[in-house]
């Protein structure tokens, strides 16, 4: 595992690729170079006879050098970093601050790659990479690239707990519109909280808890935190989905609906709901058979008012979906704090009999305890 800083100042951790998978992924690029170059080679020289001896040495070296160089320089251009082989074992190139790849540093790895693999055969990079402690090669070096694993095991934290003051917000959250992106990007954000600067880690707070509020509704409390926010809303999103599964899980067979409408009566003209009961006893009178009640349906339609006994309410008005602590929603005032009255200092103990303060557990405005 790596450490890479990204431009925005945040600390990502990442799978450096190991030396074996580096190789096998070097090798099925080169079976296919070697494929191709033999392929265009035989379809070249069955049509030499056709064109002058100089024209024909001319297209062999530009296919050398389409295959040799083009080759890794266009895969790795167009997929961000993959090539055949990189892609067959789950492998990327990443520049040293994490951002995809581009042409440039792809041509830089592509022309040192001739170099090293085909000319030198392999010596430089694999010493290179040996050496260097995120086992990059010259090519890696001179472009500013590192190599990393895409199918390392997810790593997930404990489950977030939800903050008791919000608990009876998060229950009336509609969560149907929030996508995945962004609830993972929410909960990598919370994995990485004691790691980032306070400065950063308040502006993305805030730019990740707005981004949020624009699929979640109602809107968040005034004064709330953005990792509370955060939480209580990937919380409830996890609870909803657990509910979910274990109602899936419980349910059985559903019941089969018979259609209403008159029965036909059963045998000895006794009606259907009546066929399993029991006889009644010697001398006494027979009892009277009741059809079941008739159910209600699940939903009554909605009575609809005259428009003359509807009143006009005017609509209530509606805050903004999030707005971080400290910040006036817009449209409003603050209000100022009241006047505090400055209490008496208590009267200390003596030296001797002081007792040991210890520290509290951090906590923020509104009694939010920050993520585990």
């Amino acid at each position: 595992m790596s450490d890479v800083v990204t431009g925005e100042a945040v600390v990502v951790e990442v799978r450096v690729a190991q030396l074996p998978s580096r190789a096998a992924a070097l090798l099925i690029d080169m079976v296919v170079q070697i494929t191709t170059l033999l392929g265009a080679s035989l379809l070249v020289g069955m049509l030499a006879f056709l064109s002058d001896p100089a024209l024909t040495t001319m297209v062999y070296i530009a296919l050398t050098v389409l295959v040799l160089v083009g080759y890794p320089v266009a895969f790795e251009t167009l997929s961000r970093g993959r090539s055949l082989g990189k892609l067959a074992l789950g492998l990327r190139v990443v520049a040293d601050d994490g951002s995809p790849e581009r042409f440039r540093q792809a041509l830089f790895r592509g022309l040192a790659g001739v170099l090293e693999f085909w000319m030198l055969s392999g010596a430089p990079a694999l010493i290179s990479s040996l050496i260097s402690e995120r086992g990059k090669r010259l090519g890696d070096i001179f472009a500013g690239t590192v190599v990393i694993s895409e199918r390392g095991p997810r790593q997930y934290g404990p489950p977030l707990e939800m903050p008791p003051q919000l608990a009876a917000w998060a229950a009336t959250l509609e969560l149907s519109r929030l996508p995945e992106q962004v609830a993972a990007t929410a909960r990598q954000y919370l994995t990485r909280w004691y790691d980032l600067s306070p400065a950063v880690r308040h502006e993305m707070g805030v730019r990740i808890a707005t981004e949020m509020s624009a699929f979640v509704s109602p809107p968040a409390p005034p004064g709330v935190p953005p990792f509370a926010y955060l939480t209580a809303v990937l919380a409830e999103r996890r609870r909803r989905d657990h509910d979910r599964l274990t109602r899936r899980a419980g349910a059985g067979p559903l019941a089969r609906e018979t259609p209403g409408g008159p029965h036909p009566a059963g045998p000895g003209g006794t009606p259907p709901w009546a066929a399993g009961q029991p006889p009644a006893p010697a001398g006494t009178a027979p009892q009277q058979l009741v059809p079941p009640a008739p159910q209600r349906p699940p939903y009554a339609p909605q009575q609809l008012v005259p428009p003359e006994a509807q009143q006009l309410v005017p609509p209530a008005p509606q805050r903004p979906p999030y707005a971080p602590p400290g910040q006036a929603a817009p449209g409003r005032i603050p209000l100022p704090p009241p006047p505090t009255r400055p209490s008496p200092l208590p009267a200390s103990p003596p030296p001797a009999s002081r007792p040991v303060e210890q520290a509290p557990a951090p906590t923020t405005p509104g009694g939010f305890v920050p993520p585990a």
